[in-house]
C-alpha cells in the first residue's frame, strides 16, 4: 500500500499543472457597516495579494451580534463596535487572537487610543481599531429654525424635550434602530450611569423615550444618510460619520439641504470598530494579510476620506484631506473628547429588560 501511494503522489508531481485541477481559490469573506468602506482599498488590496474580497454589509451591532453567536458565519474579517458587542464576542470565545508578528503594520496604530479600548480588550489580542465616532444628532438646521427658532442646537434637549419633538413632527425624525446605542446615551443625558442595570434607570430611559414616540417617524439604521442627505427627516439620532456623509451627498445633490451634525454638549457616546477575525475563519492567513493592508497610512487616509470618519493612525494625516482635518466633528477636539464617554456591557438579565424595553418604546406602548 506504501509503495501504492507513493506511486500516486509521484505520478501527480509529474502531471502538468492543467492536468492536476484548478488550483483553489483564494478569497477573503468580510462583513463590515454600510458605507463604511473606500472601495477603492478592497480593489488595491485584490490587486496587490490575488485575494478576491466577497464583502457583505450589516446596518446594526444587533445584526452582527446574532449572525456571530449563531456560528459558522463563514466571515473572515468583521468589524464589531468596542461596546458592548466587541467584548462579549471576546467573552463568547467567538473571536481568535491576531498574531502581530503577521501583521507589521500594527505599530501604525495610536497607542492611546487603542489604551482605550483595553477596557474591551485586555492586552488588544482581539482587534485593531479601524474607525472612530460619536453617537449624536444629524439635523437640518434651516428647517428646524422655520419651525423652532427657540429650539436649541446644542445638545439633545432638542430631540428629548417633548416640546421641541412636537414642533419637528412635520419635517421628520428618525430615530437610530438600536437599543446598544440610544439606551446608554440616554443614560448619559438624564445623568445616570450609561452601563447601569438598575431598573428605575431604565425606567427613566422609557418615559423619556415614550414622551416623544409620538413625534418619530422612523426608526433607521443605515437609512438615516439617505433621508437626512435627501431632506425627507429633520433631525436623526445617528452615527457622527453618517450625518458627514449626508452633509457631503446634500452638497454634491445641490437641491438646497443644509445638514449638520451636533456634538450633544451633555457629551456623546464615543464608539471604536475595530478589525477583528471569528474564531472559525476559514481564511486565516487572507485575514492577517487583510489587517494589516488597511493599517497603512496611505489606506486609511483614503478610508477616512471616502467615510468622513477618522482613523487611529496618526502618520495617515498628511494625505487626509485638508477640510476634514480641520472639522472637529471628524476630529473633536481634545476639550470634546473629554466629556465623550464609552457605553459597558450589561449582565444578560439587563440586556433581556433593554430588548423588553425598546421592543415597547418601538410599538409605542
Amino acid at each position: 500500500m506504501r509503495l501504492v501511494a507513493c506511486l500516486v503522489a509521484l505520478l501527480a508531481m509529474a502531471l502538468p499543472a492543467w492536468a492536476q485541477g484548478p488550483a483553489p481559490e483564494r478569497v477573503l469573506n468580510v462583513y463590515n457597516w454600510t458605507d463604511y468602506i473606500d472601495p477603492s482599498a478592497l480593489d488595491a488590496f485584490t490587486a496587490e495579494t490575488g485575494i478576491k474580497v466577497r464583502y457583505d454589509v450589516y446596518d446594526s451591532m444587533e445584526t452582527l451580534e446574532a449572525r456571530m453567536l449563531a456560528g459558522r458565519s463563514g466571515y473572515d474579517i468583521i468589524v464589531p463596535t468596542s461596546e458592548p458587542t466587541f467584548s462579549r464576542l471576546i467573552r463568547a470565545k467567538a473571536l481568535q487572537e491576531i498574531d502581530r508578528t503577521r501583521v507589521p503594520n500594527w505599530k501604525n496604530l495610536d497607542p492611546a487610543m487603542m489604551r482605550q479600548v483595553e477596557s474591551s480588550d485586555p492586552g488588544n489580542r482581539f482587534g485593531a481599531i479601524y474607525l472612530w465616532g460619536t453617537v449624536g444628532l444629524g439635523v437640518l438646521p434651516d428647517r428646524i429654525k422655520a419651525l423652532a427658532p427657540d429650539a436649541p442646537l446644542d445638545g439633545w434637549d432638542l430631540l428629548l424635550k417633548p416640546e421641541n419633538a412636537r414642533r419637528l413632527k412635520s419635517c421628520g425624525i428618525t430615530i437610530m434602530d438600536s437599543a446598544i446605542d440610544v439606551i446608554p446615551s440616554v443614560l448619559h443625558y438624564l445623568g445616570k450611569r450609561p452601563g447601569s442595570t438598575d431598573a428605575a434607570d431604565l425606567a427613566a430611559v422609557e418615559k423619556t423615550l415614550m414622551g416623544i414616540r409620538p413625534y418619530i417617524r422612523t426608526f433607521a439604521g443605515a437609512g438615516a444618510v439617505e433621508a437626512l442627505a435627501a431632506g425627507t427627516t429633520c433631525i436623526a439620532m445617528t452615527y457622527s460619520g453618517d450625518v458627514i456623509q449626508a452633509s457631503a451627498r446634500a452638497a454634491e445633490a445641490k437641491r438646497g439641504v443644509n445638514v449638520s451634525y451636533i456634538t450633544p454638549k451633555q457629551g456623546a457616546q464615543i464608539a471604536f470598530d475595530v478589525l477583528a477575525i471569528p474564531a472559525d475563519a476559514p481564511h486565516k492567513d487572507a485575514s492577517l494579510a487583510f489587517i494589516d493592508f488597511m493599517l497603512r497610512p496611505a489606506v486609511m487616509a483614503g478610508i477616512t476620506n471616502v467615510t468622513r470618519y477618522p482613523n487611529a493612525v496618526p502618520a495617515s494625516r498628511t494625505a487626509i484631506r485638508p477640510e476634514l482635518l480641520a472639522d472637529t466633528n471628524v476630529f473633536p477636539t481634545e476639550a470634546q473628547m473629554a466629556g465623550f464617554f464609552t457605553p459597558s456591557a450589561v449582565p444578560q438579565a439587563a440586556e433581556r429588560a433593554r430588548t423588553r424595553m425598546w421592543a415597547r418604546f418601538k410599538a409605542g406602548r
